[in-house]
């Protein structure tokens, strides 16, 4: 059974593996220990759980019950707890549409006279933000340590893989090596990946700026979704902060905007004037210039969109004289971390009824 990956496929491929009856290796030419690139957006997320479900009752369930596992691998002492920050978030809608928060805890609406300026509707919820560099390694640690196996592979076509099995790449143990089942989880790679190739996957461009500001322990955000505005402050465990952002449709620029760049510490700054040290807030109004000390790193990354959400289904791919079941699970967009365990879930229900059925 073979798995590409990212957020999406470490989790899959973990959820499946931990089922005990299955035995999974991950083929994939970037992992979350290599240094960070354009290639691996998982890196590059703030990230933290808001749903962005807003209404849809199935997305809604499937963020439901990643977050239920995640609040539950951030409690405190456990060996997750590292990669998560649990805090109190205040989220701000320009737009003034209710994004349907309700089941998250400690939900409340905002009164009127507590908005931001231009604000139309604002509320306030618990939540938890995710270290996205370590939750990834995390993932991969855990899924090693299960008795998964990886294959580090440029993978052209999903042919190979079914044909030749995860070593097929691996010059030591060539040879065939015959699967089961594919579960492909590429993101963006689904765009060009020969045996899926699918016209409806695009890239929703995201810039970030990570700060150094240990005193922010709350996440607060403002958005538009019809003229694509979005300000974020996540915080991490760690101390850092993420800053963003930018929602670029189609654009493949692969390296951050210094002119975007300082956007988002205005706006930012405008959200948020704690992110100012303290004794600079304690004499006078604080500028962007107070906070370029403070930034450690700004990037980018590509989030894996496609029209029509995320695909959620099986196919199948011709062997010699049978079929094996290939498991489609990616266009998560912006909203990998918060539906992870959720569409792993799903994921894992295709496979074992595809599995079930067979086909020769």
């Amino acid at each position: 059974m073979l798995l590409y990956t990212g957020v999406v496929g470490l989790t899959t491929a973990l959820k499946v593996l931990e089922k005990g009856e299955h035995t999974v290796s991950i083929v994939a030419d970037t992992f979350p220990s290599d240094p960070k690139t354009i290639k691996y957006t998982s890196l590059w997320a703030g990230a933290h759980h808001v749903s962005h479900a807003e209404g849809d009752l199935k997305q809604q369930k499937i963020d439901e019950d990643t977050f239920k596992v995640m609040w539950e691998m951030s409690a405190p002492g456990g060996e997750a707890e590292g990669c998560f920050l649990r805090l109190p978030q205040t989220d701000y809608f320009y737009d003034g549409r209710n994004p349907h928060l309700e089941w998250m805890p400690d939900y409340a609406e905002l009164s009127p006279n507590s908005f931001i300026p231009d604000a139309k509707f604002g509320i306030k919820f618990t939540t938890l933000t995710i270290n996205t560099p370590a939750y990834c390694n995390y993932l991969l640690s855990r899924f090693l340590a299960k008795g998964g196996t990886v294959v580090r592979a440029s993978v052209q076509h999903v042919q190979q893989v079914a044909e030749g099995g995860a070593h097929v790449f691996t010059p030591s143990r060539a040879g065939k090596h015959p699967v089961d089942a594919i579960i492909a989880c590429p993101g963006l790679g689904a765009r060009t990946l020969g045996g899926i190739e699918d016209v409806d996957v695009f890239p929703v461009r995201g810039q970030v700026v990570l700060l150094r500001a240990p005193w922010i322990k709350f996440g607060r955000t403002a958005s538009h979704l019809q003229h694509g505005l979005w300000t974020y402050i996540i915080p991490r465990r760690t101390g850092d902060v993420i800053l963003g952002g930018t929602k670029a449709e189609n654009d493949w620029y692969p390296v951050a905007r210094p002119e975007t760049t300082t956007d988002i510490l205005k706006r930012c700054l405008a959200l948020c004037p704690e992110l100012a040290p303290p004794e600079v807030r304690s004499v006078r109004t604080p500028t962007v210039d107070d906070l370029l000390p403070l930034v450690l790193e700004e990037g980018c990354g590509f989030r894996p969109a496609r029209k029509g959400g995320v695909r959620l289904d099986v196919d199948w791919v011709n062997v010699g004289d049978k079929e094996i079941p290939i498991v489609f699970n990616y266009g998560h967009g912006g909203g990998g971390f918060q539906s992870s365990w959720g569409t792993a879930s799903v994921t894992l229900d295709l496979l074992e009824g595809a599995l079930s059925k067979g086909k020769i």
